[in-house]
């Protein structure tokens, strides 16, 4: 017969399963994660060099050896500058790229890092005015950048057993919102983000 756990047994269940498996953050204090960025405009053509920094923990660098890709999505907006009220927006993008290890190190979307993960030079972005701008128009890029290397669903794969050991009497329902909160909740505080801006630098 399948063991029984209450609600209470069932959370340290999952606690225990998770931090087997490197899932649960440790106690040392990560450097914050930050985003950068360089945007240039030549003509009509404005181009942005993102980049992420102290990204990967040491959670998510276990995790990403281990076999699992980390996602790193990246939206990016650009706008106009205008005096005494709100910045005016003129475009924006979103860009996802896939963090990997392989035996020859790790991958960026299929590039090897071969200065590590400390630092990650993301993917560049470009983007045509439809106008050439005038001398004294002004223009700035916010960057958002998040890493998420598990989710609630992969949780939730790896941890499925535990709901053929719920106690009789309790809902599925139930079990599944339990769960599914805590999976969720685990997922975010592996997630790491950071935002930026930066202004659009002409040519001297």
């Amino acid at each position: 017969m399948a063991p029984r756990y209450g609600t209470g047994g069932r959370w340290r269940l999952l606690a225990a399963l998770t931090a087997s498996v490197g899932l649960l953050p440790s106690g040392a204090r990560a450097d914050e994660a930050r985003a950068t960025c360089t945007a240039t405009l030549a003509g009509r053509r404005v181009v942005v060099r993102p980049e992420a920094r102290a990204f990967v923990t040491p959670e998510l660098d276990r995790l990403v050896r281990l076999g699992m890709a980390g996602k790193l999505e990246v939206h990016l907006t650009l706008f106009r500058r205008r005096a005494l009220w709100f910045d005016a927006r003129m475009d924006g993008a979103q860009v996802t790229q896939v963090l990997a290890f392989t035996r020859a190190g790790y991958l960026l979307d299929g590039r090897p890092l071969a200065g590590g993960v400390a630092t990650l030079e993301l993917e560049r972005v470009a983007w045509t005015l439809d106008d050439r701008p005038e001398p004294d128009e002004r223009f700035v890029v916010q960057v958002e950048v998040r890493l998420q290397v598990v989710t609630a669903a992969s949780l939730g794969r790896v941890a499925a057993w535990l709901t053929q050991g719920a106690p009789a009497g309790t809902a599925p329902d139930e079990r599944s919102a339990l769960t599914g909160t805590l999976l969720r909740s685990v997922a975010e505080d592996l997630a790491r983000g950071a935002s930026t801006r930066c202004d659009v630098l002409r040519p001297p």
